[in-house]
């Protein structure tokens, strides 16, 4: 059974009397916290939060809340200054997820086997590829699977036109429902600078390497190249500048100099999975929060 809470996240200009603020407030509504987690980056000068409310303890559900928060925030905005950002959310709703895919399963799998199995809460409304082979693993677990195919890479006017074209079908399919998270699950085409911003903060990508090492295109081949002892995986948001969004999660495994270039494939992968799934939760969940281009992941 669903245990229904509601999830407030804030982040401001710090000062002094911000989780006083925020926690008396609460407090004066009989909102009974259950989870809370801080963070003050003195160097941005930036403060961040997660509270985690029981929604029982609150008679007028969300929009209350949202009032209640509202009002703190209005409150602890600076003149002249970043704005106050702010969200409550009821768990009671499943959040909404589209899976961009290509040819590669792993990542696929993974996440429908995990939201059949329990492990992650999230409705998967539609899977899109840019191929057609995996259109059997999204319909096995009841999701809707989108073929749009997209032109070979070519650099000329053509190959751009057609790119674009198939990337105006894609956001035709995935706006509709409105997704918390659109994750490229190896989908191995880079977003044009337009869905960059639309999905701000919303698409998510798992690349194949530690980075900011190895960006591009064939990282395990450029790691074998360069002898390395770990290979590893970096989820992180999606940004107009390639592979260099505001990094969620990340994770290793340790090679040595008998791995092939397809080994350092095999074990990355496992290593793809894992950090993949734990960035995506960690989105749902409400405990990501950006500024200036570096992330702040409540655990």
């Amino acid at each position: 059974m669903r245990v229904r809470r509601l999830v407030v996240t804030l982040s401001c200009p710090d000062r002094t009397g911000i989780v006083a603020a925020i926690t008396g407030r609460l407090a004066g509504i009989g909102a009974s916290i259950t989870e809370a987690a801080y963070h003050a980056d003195t160097a941005a000068g930036w403060f961040s939060t997660r509270q985690v409310v029981d929604r029982a303890s609150v008679p007028g559900g969300a929009d209350m809340l949202r009032a209640v928060v509202g009002q703190v925030a209005a409150q602890l905005e600076v003149p002249g200054g970043e704005p106050v950002r702010w969200r409550v959310r009821d768990t009671a709703a499943t959040p909404r997820v589209v899976l961009l895919v290509s040819k590669e399963s792993h990542c696929l799998h993974d996440l429908l086997g995990r939201m059949w199995g329990g492990e992650l809460d999230m409705d998967v409304r539609a899977v899109v590829g840019n191929h057609d082979v995996l259109r059997p693993v999204a319909e096995a677990h009841g999701v809707p699977f989108h073929h749009v195919p997209f032109p070979a890479r070519a650099d000329d006017d053509e190959a751009r036109t057609g790119r674009d074209a198939a990337f105006a079908q894609v956001a035709e399919i995935v706006d509709p429902h409105e997704p918390d998270a659109i994750v490229l699950a190896r989908f191995m085409q880079v977003l044009t600078p337009g869905l960059c911003e639309r999905w701000a903060g919303r698409a998510i990508n798992i690349h194949h390497s530690f980075l900011p090492s190895f960006m591009g295109a064939r990282p395990y081949h450029q790691a074998h190249a360069r002898g390395v002892k770990l290979v590893g995986a970096t989820c992180h948001y999606v940004t107009p500048d390639l592979d260099a969004g505001p990094i969620i999660e990340q994770d290793v495994s340790r090679v040595d100099h008998a791995d092939t270039p397809e080994d350092m494939i095999r074990r990355g992968r496992d290593v793809e999975k894992l950090v993949l799934a734990r960035g995506l939760r960690a989105h749902l969940e409400d405990r990501v929060q950006v500024h200036a281009g570096r992330t702040v992941v409540f655990r």
